[in-house]
C-alpha cells in the first residue's frame, strides 16, 4: 500500500491497482484568504476510483474539483446526513456512509469510523484496507473517547494520518471558546498511539492561518518531534510524497 500525500488534509492511497483519494482540496476556501502551501492539480497525483470524504466543510469536500479531476461519476462516499449536499452539487454516484459502514472498492475496503466534528457537524473517519496494509485517516477531528473503541475494533494501523494544528476560530454570530476544534500535536500523538499505529503521518496544517477567524496553534513541527519521541514514528510528507507501507 503506498500513501500520497495531497495537500491540506488530503490522501491517496494505492493498494495494486485500486486508488482511492480522501478529502482532495484543490479550490480553496476565500474566507481563509489564499493558502499557505501550494495546491496542486489533482491531476498531477493520478486517477482515482472513488473519493472518501470525512465532512462537507469546504476545505476538505471540493465538488467542484472531484468533478474537474476525476469526474461526476466516480463514486463518492461521505457521511450520510450531508449525502444530499453531494447529489445538489452535481456528483451523481453518491453514497452516504454512516460509522460502522464498510465499502469493496476494487481492492481496497474502506469503513466509515467515528468522528467528532469541532463545529458540531456530521463527520466520519476512514479506515482504509488493502495489500495487508489498514489505515486511518482523521479527517480534521477534536479529541473523542473514541479511539478505545476503534483500535479495538478495526487497530492496529500501519499509519494514523491525523489532522495537528489545533486551530482556534472566531466565527461570526458565536461565541468564541478559545478552544481547539481538531487535535493538538500533542493529542495527535497521544491519538496514535491509543490506535495502535506504528506511524503518525501528520496532515490538516501549514495551509490555513487566518487569524483571529481561523488560528492555527504554534510550534507545531517541534511539538510533534517531542510528543512522538520514543512513542511513535513520526512520518512528515509534503504534499506530492509517497510512503510506501
Amino acid at each position: 500500500m503506498n500513501l500520497q500525500k495531497l495537500p491540506w488534509a488530503g490522501i491517496r492511497v494505492q493498494a495494486g491497482a485500486t486508488s482511492v483519494a480522501i478529502d482532495p482540496l484543490y479550490h480553496f476556501p476565500a474566507k481563509y484568504g489564499e493558502s499557505r502551501e501550494p495546491l496542486y492539480p489533482l491531476g498531477e497525483f493520478g486517477a482515482v476510483d472513488a473519493v472518501l470524504i470525512t465532512h462537507h466543510h469546504a476545505d476538505h469536500f471540493d465538488p467542484e474539483a472531484i468533478k474537474t479531476f476525476y469526474g461526476a461519476d466516480t463514486p463518492v462516499f461521505l457521511p450520510a446526513e450531508t449525502a444530499h449536499l453531494a447529489r445538489e452539487a452535481g456528483l451523481a454516484n453518491v453514497r452516504g456512509a454512516g460509522a460502522g459502514e464498510t465499502f469493496e472498492i476494487g481492492s481496497l475496503r474502506a469503513t466509515a469510523a467515528p468522528a467528532v466534528d469541532g463545529m458540531g457537524d456530521p463527520q466520519v473517519s476512514w479506515v482504509v484496507e488493502g495489500d495487508g496494509k489498514r489505515i486511518f485517516h482523521g479527517g480534521d477531528t477534536l479529541w473523542h473517547g473514541y479511539w478505545w473503541a476503534v483500535a479495538a475494533e478495526h487497530g492496529p494501523f500501519d499509519a494514523a494520518c491525523l489532522p495537528v494544528n489545533g486551530a482556534v476560530l472566531e466565527l461570526p454570530g458565536r461565541t468564541p471558546s478559545g478552544q481547539p476544534i481538531c487535535l493538538t500535536p500533542e493529542q495527535a500523538v497521544a491519538a496514535a498511539v491509543v490506535l495502535g499505529a506504528k506511524r503518525l503521518v501528520p496532515i490538516h496544517y501549514v495551509a490555513i492561518h487566518h487569524p483571529p477567524l481561523y488560528r492555527e496553534t504554534s510550534d507545531i513541527p517541534d511539538r510533534l518531534a517531542a510528543a512522538a519521541r520514543d512513542r511513535i514514528q513520526l512520518n512528515v510528507l509534503q504534499a506530492k510524497e509517497t510512503l510506501r507501507l
